[in-house]
């Protein structure tokens, strides 16, 4: 992930990174320079000629990363396209708020093959009311012109859309909101919250156990049963295909299920490497490395503490989660929700029921869709 623009357009009320406990990014330009970026594109090509790999995942990210320009996102692309080798498929794509979409500037990226990610909160006016501008004004005329800008115009462009669950909001009506804007897939996410810093709608316990509510997985699985029996596919919702990809002993890749290894890093507009953004949602500096694209390789990268904690699988997970049969299929949740100030991440995910709760109901729809039931 490269962060090519290190601000935002939009000044969303409940934003883990400029609104959380992380204030790294008030130190950092706001646009990488061009020396960041050529630097990082040759530790791309270097990265990919070491380890001779046959594709690499390029996510052109933010803030919001249009403020630099399609043109600087598509040369970007180009640089590490070049420089990559021979046989190396880059895969770009760009996540956006959609404000900032035009039909010239989505023709530039697509030109340039980068497909477009959107993050909505919903596809109403009503579940966008937090996604305000600095002055406080509505986001959503301008995201949903671009939403169906994409839509209309450049559907061989659109990677998908990516949506955080609130569980005040009405699932079905939610979920059938944002298929009105005809994404090929659906990023389903859990808030960024901890045990420290619960999410919304969740107490702070000491710790996972019955009786413990489950409005997220509540809400999940309402979606689930939606998407699950509908005559054709709408949409891929990705949370629920790597869930029952999981169950069937399938290798599934999401930061949210599974135990494969965490297989990203994040250059930010001053060149520092980083681990994932989401850390960011636990205190000040916790994706911090040390380490930057003028000196260092990725393969330092991956050497490095906090990164290779995520590469240990279930070695690295907290007594109760290596001892639940749910374990392959959950893979302990999202690393940055098991946070706890007083022990770090050593711990069962904040969400520990509520995946529970989704994946012993998909495991049961499943079931019933494999015994030859209803689907």
């Amino acid at each position: 992930m490269v962060k090519v623009h290190g601000r935002c357009n939009l000044a969303c009320r409940y934003c883990y990174l400029y609104e959380g406990p992380d204030h790294t990014w008030r130190d950092r330009p706001a646009a990488a320079p061009p020396a960041v970026l050529d630097r990082t594109a040759a530790r791309i090509a270097e990265h990919a000629a070491t380890h001779r790999l046959g594709s690499v995942a390029l996510v052109l990210h933010g803030g919001e990363p249009l403020l630099a320009g399609p043109g600087r996102l598509a040369a970007l692309t180009d640089a590490v396209r070049d420089r990559v080798p021979a046989g190396c498929t880059v895969r770009a794509t760009v996540q956006t708020n959609a404000t900032l979409l035009t039909d010239t500037g989505i023709a530039t990226l697509a030109g340039h093959g980068i497909r477009v990610g959107i993050s909505l909160d919903g596809g109403l006016a009503a579940h966008n009311t937090l996604r305000t501008d600095h002055a406080g004004r509505p986001s959503w005329p301008a995201a949903s012109r671009g939403a169906r800008l994409l839509a209309d115009r450049h559907p061989g462009a659109y990677a998908g859309i990516l949506t955080v669950v609130d569980p005040r909001t009405d699932p079905v009506e939610m979920y059938e909101s944002l298929l009105a804007l005809r994404p090929p897939a659906l990023d389903l996410l859990l808030p960024h919250g901890n045990w420290s810093s619960p999410p919304p709608g969740l107490p702070a316990p000491a710790g996972p156990g019955p009786g413990r509510p489950t409005p997220y997985g509540d809400w999940l699985c309402a979606v689930f049963d939606r998407w699950w029996p509908a005559p054709r596919r709408e949409t891929r919702v990705r949370l629920f295909e790597e869930c029952v990809a999981l169950l069937l002993g399938l290798p599934a890749a999401t930061e949210s299920l599974g135990l494969d290894p965490l297989n990203a890093v994040v250059v930010e507009t001053d060149g520092s490497i980083e681990q994932v953004d989401s850390l960011k949602s636990a205190y000040d500096g916790a994706a911090a490395t040390g380490l930057d694209v003028f000196h260092h390789t990725f393969d330092e990268a991956l050497r490095h503490p906090g990164v290779a904690a995520r590469q240990a699988g279930a070695a690295a997970l907290a007594a109760d989660c290596r001892a639940c049969p749910l374990l392959t299929v959950c893979g302990g949740g999202h690393y940055a929700h098991r946070y706890r100030a007083e022990n770090g991440f050593g711990n069962p995910s904040v969400y520990c029921a509520d995946l529970e709760r989704l994946i012993r109901h998909i495991a049961a729809r499943l079931a019933e869709a494999t015994a030859g039931g209803p689907p």
